[in-house]
């Protein structure tokens, strides 16, 4: 272990380890309802659960053992309530654990270390590279795009409570941390209502007025110091992105009245948040010249935010000439006293705009083309037969189409909302700047007529070709779009209208690549590799047509869906793969775990800077995997698919999942306003099923199979080949394949089989338990001979800690889930009049929260 390493894992030991254990103490005195015998109980529990699982016990016999031998409960009903304040009180639990991560952040991390900017800026100058890096960031940027997808189970209040929480254990402050655990156990967890696509948005604009808003100040401020003049004012370095209230694939309650709202809530926000800075800035420029330009400033703010009606009379660049101005007077007549102040809200209005982030639209493919038929069936403005024509024919149309027709045409329903969506981007441009809305991303992206269809809506909704500022971003996900992606593109670089229209868009194409339902449709091998390659093929393609290509990312908290190690994954994609821009896709628990305060979000994004930064001004052509390298991985991961599809093609597979995990029980914890599955249809289909609730399932029953499976059995099918040593070069020599074989080791620490075991023998679901557990044994044998170790995540062991400790307080949740999913089993195959079923199902749901939100990036 390195010294930083070691450094950072006594820290965690003295800062979280002991501190969690001495204010967990605190709980027990804490004035609730009976908390000191449910805390006393709940510590029974637990050691009941690790000595029963030893034992080969299932968690009913657990449950049972523990009722009978630790309590006196003889009624069902008390027995239940107990069960109920477990999971109240091991919630709280986690909460004081994740505050306590979050205020040690600063401690536990090395903020000089390897990843960060002073870490690069030393690196720079050491090694003469200014140049190279003035080039870099001449365009360089990451788009941190904030996401609506539900896997963030605590509800805004907590998150508050976490914040305030993690602030009083940073200062030791025994008092407040009392006053903040006694609010934490009056708070609810559970809510009673799902959130509104409205309500999302406002939940995610609190971290970009309280977090991003001052870490990204803080980046900027930094690199322009190291760095004078050396970023361009055009290239703001770092920009975010939302979609609450502008993602409507599959969310029937977005609407354009959403999208509108949060347009308006995002332009409000930023410009109260300068609004306060101004002011601040007032209490120190108290010059001649300078005080009068301030408080116009101010008054032109403070309309914008409280007078209805005044949005027009600020812009963007109208801010910047007032501060320049400022600026200039206190250079020339104060000595430059306080000018720091004045930068740091300069680069602040840089970054943020008017728009604080850009709101991007985003809808099924299938949705666009039902849009089209509906106008054709209602007006003249498309033939009357357009629904018969050929694709070419389509395409021919829809590259020449104009006109302007209103969403009056229909009554209501998806076609009217689609239109209307599209007019309102134009207003949400005017106020917001073009940055506010200037992308329509289209999901199930599989044609060029696809891509064509969406330019065609919006020439027929009253844009003008020469004035038609949006982006059109194809997302390519499942295994067989990934593989067609560099023909589609190719065919529209070679679409006269579609290229002319890239032209006016600075010939730079977006491309969102999706993690999730690769995953979920060809494993997770395949998946990685197939978007590796078509990243090589669209980059290869793009500059054969002159296009400055930019991917999107679309990913999510855990491995399995594009998660983990992130950052690594930046700094390995070598030459092959264009670096223009870093884009990615953050959701629910990510945003709380990774960038929850200031500090993490600083350090984080530090992390992808530095590793978009040092791919080029480093430029290591050692990181490009050579012809060889890429054959190997090739095979390995068709191997993987292989064994993914048997697993994924066996009848019961799904049977097991809706009926072993709490996949039926998601839409009921009311965390995210879109519902679990794609369609209307009461069957279960893996096409249909969304790729949330797809990983969260398996990571409440302690399996991750999307984050390992295939991997074992590729790897021993490379051995009976003779190629495990070339698979071992490539590990040591590849930061993508390495980093690829990381996550894959997280997704297994955060596996827990005893918990099931009692299914090995079960006549309808063993044999699929026992394929899962077979692939588990062998990915973790032949990782561990890759990697030289003798344990999983060895070379990280504060995190390795972290999921230890966090796994053994849940493991009473993960017990009493099982335990409720078993007993509603039983009801089921009885047939019998179900007593006390509800309350079951509720138990399930309820120990849903402490499970994902202890996973940090379960879903």
């Amino acid at each position: 272990m390195d010294h930083q390493s070691s450094r950072g894992l006594q820290q965690f030991k003295n800062y979280v380890g002991i501190k969690f254990q001495l204010y967990n103490s605190l709980f027990t005195s804490l004035p609730f309802h009976r908390i000191e015998k449910t805390g006393i109980l709940l510590s029974l529990l637990l050691n009941n659960c690790e000595e029963g699982f030893k034992k080969k016990m299932s968690p009913v016999q657990i449950i049972e053992e523990f009722f009978e031998k630790q309590t006196s409960y003889t009624k069902e009903q008390d027995k239940l309530d107990l069960l109920f304040r477990f999971i109240q009180y091991v919630e709280r639990q986690v909460v004081l654990f994740d505050a306590l991560e979050d205020a040690s952040f600063k401690e536990i991390n090395d903020f000089n270390g390897l990843g960060t900017l002073k870490y690069l800026a030393s690196d720079v100058i050491q090694e003469g590279k200014q140049e190279a890096l003035a080039k870099k960031l001449e365009d360089f940027s990451i788009r941190l795009v904030l996401t609506a997808h539900p896997t963030q189970f605590y509800p805004g209040p907590v998150l508050g409570i976490i914040n305030d929480l993690s602030k009083a254990l940073a200062d030791n402050n025994t008092n407040q941390i009392n006053m903040y655990l006694q609010q934490l156990g009056k708070t609810p967890f559970f809510k009673k209502e799902k959130p509104t696509p409205y309500d999302e948005a406002v939940s995610l604009i609190w971290y970009l007025e309280n977090v991003f808003y001052n870490a990204a100040g803080r980046i900027i401020t930094f690199l322009n110091n190291q760095f004078p003049q050396m970023i361009p004012d055009t290239n703001p370095v770092i920009t975010m992105g939302f979609w609450p209230g502008g993602d409507r694939d599959g969310n029937p309650f977005v609407t354009v009245d959403t999208t509108q709202k949060v347009a308006d809530a995002l332009r409000g926000s930023i410009i109260k948040c300068y609004y306060l800075e101004v002011r601040r800035l007032k209490r120190r420029l108290t010059f001649k010249g300078v005080d009068t330009i301030l408080a116009d400033l101010e008054k032109q703010l403070y309309e914008n935010i409280f007078i209805p009606g005044q949005r027009t009379y600020l812009s963007k660049q109208g801010m910047l000439d007032a501060l320049h101005k400022i600026r200039e007077i206190l250079i020339y007549q104060h000595n430059g006293l306080f000018q720091h102040l004045v930068d740091s809200l300069i680069n602040k209005v840089h970054v943020f705009g008017l728009h604080f982030a850009s709101l991007d639209v985003r809808q099924d493919s299938s949705i666009h083309n039902k849009v089209l038929e509906a106008i054709a069936s209602k007006s003249d403005i498309l033939p009357r037969n357009y629904s018969a024509l050929t694709e070419k024919q389509k395409k021919e149309l829809l590259s020449k189409a104009s006109g302007d027709i209103g969403g009056h045409v229909f009554e209501d329903g998806i076609e009217k909302d689609t239109l209307l969506t599209i007019k309102a981007i134009k207003e949400i441009q005017q106020y917001n700047g073009v940055e506010g809305c200037s992308r329509y991303i289209i999901s199930q992206c599989n044609s060029a007529l696809n891509m064509l269809e969406v330019y065609g809506l919006f020439k027929l909704s009253g844009w003008k070709t020469e004035d038609l500022t949006i982006d059109i971003v194809p997302l390519f996900e499942t295994i067989d779009d990934l593989q067609e992606a560099a023909d589609i593109m190719q065919e529209l670089y070679e679409n006269e209208t579609y290229r002319k229209h890239l032209q006016k868009r600075n010939n730079r194409q977006t491309i969102m690549l999706g993690f999730s339902d690769g995953t979920k449709d060809g494993g997770y091998l395949m998946a990685n590799w197939s978007i590796y390659k078509a990243k090589e093929k669209l980059t290869s393609i793009s500059a054969k047509y002159g296009i400055d290509v930019v991917f999107f990312d679309g990913r999510g908290g855990p491995p399995a869906r594009g998660g983990g190690k992130t950052h690594k994954f930046y700094a390995s994609m070598g030459s092959n793969i264009s670096n223009k821009e870093i884009q990615l896709t953050i959701q629910g628990q990510t945003v709380s775990s990774n960038f929850g305060t200031i500090d993490s979000a600083q350090f984080n994004i530090e992390q992808l800077l530095n590793a978009g930064i040092s791919n080029d001004v480093f430029a290591d052509k050692d990181k490009t995997l050579s012809k060889d390298e890429e054959e190997i991985v090739g095979e390995l991961a068709a191997e993987g698919l292989k064994a993914y599809n048997a697993l994924k093609n066996n009848p019961d597979f799904l049977e097991y999942l809706a009926h072993i995990s709490p996949l039926k029980f998601y839409s009921q914890t009311n965390i995210g306003s879109r519902p679990a599955k794609r369609g209307s249809s009461s069957k279960l289909s893996l096409k249909d099923l969304r790729a949330i609730p797809f990983v969260g399932a398996w990571s409440q029953l302690k399996q991750n199979v999307t984050g390992y499976y295939g991997v074992g059995t590729a790897l021993q099918a490379m051995e009976k080949k003779g190629k495990l040593n070339d698979i071992k070069k490539v590990y040591r020599h590849s930061l993508f394949f390495k980093t690829l074989m990381d996550n894959c080791e997280m997704a297994m620490k955060k596996c827990f089989f005893p918990l099931t075991e009692h299914l090995s023998q079960d006549p309808r679901y063993g044999e699929i338990w026992n394929m899962i557990y077979k692939e588990y044994e062998l990915t973790q044998r032949y990782i561990l001979l890759l990697s030289g170790k003798s344990e999983l995540m060895a070379d990280y062991p504060v995190e390795q800690l972290s999921i230890q400790m966090r796994e053994r307080i849940v493991l009473p949740l993960t017990t009493i889930q099982q335990y409720a999913m078993t007993r509603i089993r039983q009801m089921e195959e009885q047939m019998a009049q179900p007593q006390h079923k509800e309350i079951f199902e509720k138990l399930v749901i309820r120990s849903s929260f402490g499970i994902i939100n202890a996973g940090r990036n379960s879903a």
